[in-house]
């Protein structure tokens, strides 16, 4: 790290502070602070959804799958997920956007009150929220252990300086200042990556090497499928990440939630789905290329910091660096932003009585109030994860394996199609998925599509066949119109919409 690496960190801290001040006054209560009001331009929120969905573990871990298994990376990881986003666009996002529109909601979870009953939507909350803590204090120990090998500062100073700036960029601007950091992010994130993708195309020896360097690498790395990652890898991957990408993962479903309109709630989703098709094959092309340029690496997760120490110019460690755990915070951000409104919208009133029909200024004090307590906590966990040691990893992996089950209810509850689907199918389905988790982590050499897809697939099965079960159940009137305001855009948004496109 040279004295220009230090000033570009310093740069992009500042930014990210400037934007939280910025933000600040276009939060005027909660539901600025949580849904931007409803105003989210579609083409923000998408940018948005596709930097949260991925964090610095693309550098690292990734890097290294593809240093030692090449082009199956984007196959599995990439392509679903862009699938994923594609068919989500049409049949998934734009209901979260109509469930802000008819029912004001402000947190993923709230609608659960309605769609099944208050005891099924706490279970699912407060679930999320713990687990969620781990999940965050990891990601904010990953930024510090990033910062340490780049620069030589303490773990715990690393986490308390990126933790410390989040907090206040967070706390104060709410999702105004996590989108526009998103933003800010993804234009360092591009900026590193073409920079690195066009020294390492120089080095490989122009254009043509995008196609030549396969025959210089193990005939295995050009494979489609690369053992464990099959077929049957990629699509248990898919169904994972259709649910987890189209509002499963809380803070994904939050920009859908904040578009304009169910028609810029599906512009989002389409833009996001487009970024997964084309930027990781930019992004990615170093890390494959990396067994030509810097051979038999002992640990292959540093592939990309060495990439980045050997062959970027001075000034360019810094700007890569700030890619590293900008992708990483924008998670950490934006969960702590949609945790808080769960707890502020879901969990509380239901605690305490005095939180019920509180005035938009009132929540907006509560909501900054467990958006600061929530990451503070995070903190905490993330600085002390070495005292965790098993646990902490036992608690993530099992926040892993809960995305899946509790996706299950929260997105096919949307449709009229799964509407004898009701509280027991869902506690069940939620259940059924678990305890399938934890009956595979016993077993011995299992396949890994079968590992993560089981559980899901469970979940999926439960929740239908509990459904069926109920067909001849009579369903709730409050229900049968959730489900049928939420199946297109109302008139006015149409309207709206029209006249967007015209202006």
């Amino acid at each position: 790290m040279q004295l220009l690496d230090w000033i570009i960190i310093g740069m992009f801290f500042l930014i990210m502070l400037g934007i939280g001040l910025w933000s600040f006054r276009k939060v005027k209560g909660s539901k600025d602070f949580f849904v931007a009001g409803g105003n989210l331009p579609w083409w923000l929120s998408g940018i948005s959804h596709h930097v949260s969905g991925h964090s610095g573990a693309v550098f690292v871990a990734y890097a290294a799958l593809a240093y030692t298994h090449g082009f199956s990376l984007y196959i599995w990881w990439a392509l679903p997920i862009f699938i994923a986003c594609f068919v989500g666009a049409f049949t998934i996002a734009p209901r979260w956007s109509r469930l802000r529109s008819n029912f004001n909601i402000e947190s993923p979870t709230e609608y659960l009150a309605i769609r099944y009953n208050v005891p099924t939507q706490q279970v699912m909350a407060w679930s999320g929220v713990l687990l969620k803590l781990f999940d965050v204090g990891a990601k904010w120990a990953a930024i510090g252990i990033l910062l340490n090998a780049f620069t030589g500062i303490s773990v715990t100073t690393g986490i308390l300086i990126s933790g410390g700036i989040s907090l206040i960029y967070i706390t104060i601007g709410g999702i105004w200042a996590d989108v526009w950091t998103d933003f800010a992010q993804f234009g360092v994130q591009v900026a590193a990556g073409i920079a690195m993708f066009v020294i390492v195309l120089g080095k490989l020896g122009g254009i043509n090497s995008i196609f030549t360097m396969w025959n210089d690498l193990p005939k295995q790395n050009s494979e489609l499928f690369n053992e464990p990652y099959t077929f049957g890898y990629a699509l248990a991957f898919l169904i994972i990440a259709f649910f987890s990408y189209n509002g499963g993962t809380w803070n994904l479903a939050t920009r859908f939630i904040s578009s304009q309109s169910g028609t810029e709630a599906r512009k989002s989703a389409l833009l996001s789905a487009s970024l997964y098709l084309i930027w990781p094959l930019i992004l990615f092309f170093p890390m494959w290329a990396a067994p030509i340029l810097i051979p038999n690496i002992e640990d292959p997760t540093q592939s990309y910091a060495m990439l980045t120490q050997q062959f970027l110019p001075v000034g360019f460690v810094g700007l890569v660096l700030a890619s590293l755990f900008a992708a990483t915070m924008s998670m950490t951000s934006s969960d702590s932003n949609t945790i808080a409104s769960v707890i502020t919208r879901d969990i509380l009133p239901v605690i305490a009585p005095k939180f019920k029909n509180i005035s938009q200024k009132q929540s907006l004090k509560v909501a900054r109030i467990s958006t600061l307590l929530f990451i503070f906590l995070t903190l905490i966990l993330a600085i002390y994860s070495d005292v965790f040691g098993g646990v902490l990893g036992l608690l993530i992996s099992w926040f892993a394996a809960l995305v899946g089950p509790i996706s299950i209810p929260m997105l096919l509850g949307l449709f009229p199609l799964f509407r004898h689907c009701d509280s027991k199918a869902a506690i069940i389905s939620i259940a059924s998925g678990l305890a399938t988790f934890a009956f595979i982590n016993t077993l011995k050499e299992v396949a890994l599509s079968v590992e993560i897809g089981t559980p899901i697939i469970v979940s999926l099965l439960s929740f239908t066949v509990v459904g069926f079960l109920n067909r001849k159940k009579e369903i709730a009137p409050e229900i049968v119109d959730l489900l049928n305001s939420i199946s297109k855009d109302s008139p006015a948004e149409i309207s709206d919409s029209q006249k967007r496109i015209t202006l």
